[in-house]
């Protein structure tokens, strides 16, 4: 690649060659439509017409990481690794046959399944297991959906549902009305607008327990008086919740709930669906009728393991980790805060998930903050739209501008989070935001 200019050298606008993958630092390339090529920050947009972006970095691993995306992913506990590892190779039988090795694995399916049952505050037998949340929201609606009475053919969301949710709503088949209730600016749903949108044409109430993005907490009881005064089912998508904050069904009185191991130092690919019992759905597997028939296919005995031992251990860990995690997210804003000007929190200041921190900077896109800070990993909003160039969908409904909504990144913590490793974060951030605006300046000068 070329970097244009003259004899004289390259052109002004340009900025150094971006170096080898593996040099360590980043660079971006921008061709317009004449063919020729520019080098840039990645903060930076022009107003020429680009065909592709490319992007040099380190690959960003390795021991120096400050990994802060925990509400992307966790990695698997030590405990929750060794109950899995009989089941990959010794232990391997198929949970559905009748013979010994079968026996042993159905038997590790439902102590799991207690284990799960045990964090929530459920039943045993209200435990389905599934691939995840994704497939366990869908579940929940499209089998609720189907044994509506046909008299009702609305269902109600949030605007700030994961898009499991609000893309699932939207296909169910025959819907003629899909109500997106608002939210207030900290991203908590509006339960006087919730309660205008309800009626007895409404099948199903879906409210998010946690957001994903800014951590936001919702008053699922609240939710689900209103919704059962007008006899809507209830679902949430407690993914990001459980195993973060203690809960119980029974206090909330849902009749669906989502969640999904990944989020909580379990293996990725496993996850439940919470049916209260007496709660009807339709199935949306068929074959060899596992899980009561409700999710036919052969099941995950070394993932759904490893979800209990992860249920199990989180069930323990509840009470200690969430005030030091919180304290340490507290103390990670002020000092993001005092140390950086133009920095504002996204989310309830009081009512939020432990761990999860959504920060404006203001001038400044959130994704060139990522490509200039190899060090750490963050995210500008959820990891399953990261591939998406639109702006969050929260932050939007939170009333945030588009560009405003550009310029946010979300830091969630770890049970394994250090103080020093958000010191780190802080000088990091500071000297990238600062160098950023600077060269912003220029190129706006």
């Amino acid at each position: 690649m070329t970097c244009g200019g003259g004899e004289d050298g390259p052109a002004p606008w340009c900025h150094p060659r971006p170096p080898r993958p593996d040099s360590g630092s980043i660079g971006v390339c921008f061709r317009n439509t004449m063919g020729s090529e520019r080098h840039a920050p990645w903060h930076l947009r022009t107003n020429v017409h680009m065909v592709f972006v490319v992007i040099f970095a380190s690959d960003g691993g390795g021991a120096g990481m400050i990994y802060l995306d925990h509400n992307a992913t966790t990695p698997v506990a030590d405990e929750v690794l060794g109950a899995m590892l009989p089941w990959f190779q010794s232990d391997f039988g198929n949970a559905s046959s009748a013979h010994i090795p079968g026996r042993r694995a159905a038997a590790a399916v439902e102590h799991a399944r207690e284990q799960v049952a045990s964090l929530i505050g459920a039943a045993p037998g209200e435990i389905v297991f599934t691939s995840g949340a994704t497939e366990a929201n869908n579940l929940a609606l499209q089998g609720a959906w189907a044994v509506r009475p046909s008299t009702r053919d609305r269902v109600v969301v949030s605007a700030v549902e994961h898009k499991a949710v609000l893309e699932a709503a939207a296909e169910l088949p025959g819907i003629t009305d899909v109500t997106v209730v608002p939210v207030d600016r900290h991203g908590r749903i509006d339960l006087s607008a919730l309660e205008k949108s309800l009626d007895d044409r409404v099948a199903i109430v879906s409210i998010i327990a946690a957001n994903n993005e800014v951590g936001t907490l919702n008053p699922i009881a609240d939710v689900t008086r209103l919704a059962k005064a007008v006899g809507a089912v209830v679902h949430t998508d407690a993914t990001q919740w459980v195993g973060k904050q203690s809960l119980a069904v029974d206090d909330w009185n849902v009749d669906l709930l989502s969640l999904s191991a990944h989020k909580f130092y379990g293996p990725k690919g496993v996850g439940a669906l919470f049916l209260r019992r007496g709660q009807r759905i339709v199935p949306s597997l068929y074959g060899g009728g596992q899980e009561r028939g409700i999710r036919s296919g052969t099941l995950n005995v070394p993932g759904i393991v490893g979800l209990g031992a992860a249920a199990e251990l989180a069930a323990r860990r509840l009470a200690n980790d969430e005030a030091p995690l919180k304290q340490m997210r507290d103390i990670f804003f002020l000092e993001l805060e005092s140390t950086i000007p133009g920095v504002s929190l996204n989310g309830h200041p009081t009512d939020r998930l432990c761990n999860t921190l959504n920060v404006r900077f203001e001038g400044v896109e959130g994704e060139a903050i990522l490509a200039s800070t190899p060090e750490l990993a963050a995210s500008t909003g959820s990891a399953c739209e990261s591939a998406s160039p639109t702006p969050s969908h929260v932050l939007l409904a939170m009333g945030l501008g588009r560009e405003a909504a550009d310029e946010c990144l979300r830091f969630s913590l770890g049970r394994d989070t250090t103080n020093a490793e958000l010191h780190e974060a802080v000088r990091l951030l500071e000297a990238t935001v600062a160098r950023v605006r600077a060269l912003t300046a220029v190129m706006g000068s």
